[in-house]
């Protein structure tokens, strides 16, 4: 029988909704290649906070971080930076397999940081479906053979990644109860592009940022994470942070339909495998 009450059924229409939008996210990185990972970061980060500014000024909603907390929020918004950096900089060292699937054990840091922080343990039953996801998300991204020490130093910065997703996951439920989801969110953006700041800096491309590459990067912040991510945080305040995340893996699945449709990019027989059993995994977690 279904457990979920009716808020929590609620935060998982968020996040199905918003792994729609994390979806969007490969294909707008393609479509900004002509700039360096590390601007990519920075501004789609500036523009989610923008974003919901927006949508703050929109609902009329104010804005106030007490000063004890910015020391909270310095480190929320370390902990979003890295996730992306961590991410973008796994892809320069080792392949976007391996990559995939290592970030995509988030799962597991998130269920086990729930249960440490927040002392939210998640029914024994429920691991298998977890595990099942994590393994559907490993078929879908498939290995490769070959193996080197640049490899191995690209896998440890993608395990970064999904650690410091889990991280995020967690930090985003523990202050449902202290910030609004959108004063949370604007800030914590906010300050992770302060941190992406000098990486960005550092690589800036200024013959790169053609129309096509500028209406991207507005697309990427707008919509996979402006949009994306706030409702994924707004899952977060609703259910526990273990069911949200293992949804949100589908972001891969997400993105390789669409870049099937827009790109071309027609997917092989182990991304078919792999999303049927990542499936049957969010379905047992979710039952």
């Amino acid at each position: 029988m279904n457990s979920f009450s009716r808020d929590a059924k609620v935060g998982l229409l968020y996040v199905v909704i918003a792994v729609f939008f994390f979806s969007t996210s490969p294909i707008f990185i393609r479509w900004a290649e002509s700039i360096s990972s590390y601007e990519i970061t920075f501004w789609r980060l500036t523009t989610a906070a923008a974003t919901v500014a927006v949508m703050m000024w929109i609902k009329r909603e104010g804005w106030g971080v007490r000063r004890k907390d910015w020391s909270k929020f310095g480190l929320f918004g370390l902990i979003t930076a890295l996730h992306f950096l961590f991410y973008i900089a796994s892809l320069s060292f080792t392949t976007i397999a391996h990559s995939l699937a290592i970030v995509y054990t988030a799962p597991i840091f998130v269920t086990l940081f729930s249960s440490i922080f927040l002392k939210e343990p998640i029914p024994a039953r429920k691991w298998g479906g977890i595990l099942i996801a994590v393994l559907g998300i490993a078929i879908l991204a498939g290995f490769q053979p070959n193996f080197t020490q640049r490899m191995l130093f690209g896998d440890l910065l993608a395990l970064g990644s999904a650690i410091t997703f889990g991280l995020y996951s967690i930090a985003g439920r523990s202050q449902r109860h202290h910030y609004s989801l959108f004063t949370y969110a604007m800030t914590t953006y906010g300050v992770a592009a302060l941190w992406a700041a000098p990486a960005a800096a550092l690589s800036f491309t200024p013959g790169g940022y053609t129309p096509k590459t500028v209406l991207s990067i507005l697309g990427m912040g707008v919509f996979p994470l402006g949009f994306g991510h706030t409702l994924y945080n707004a899952a977060l305040r609703r259910v526990h942070a273990s069911y949200a995340n293992v949804i949100a893996t589908q972001e891969v699945t997400g993105g390789i339909i669409l870049g099937a449709l827009l790109l071309g990019e027609i997917p092989g027989i182990n991304e078919i495998i792999g999303v049927i059993v990542a499936l049957l995994g969010i379905f047992l977690v979710i039952l």
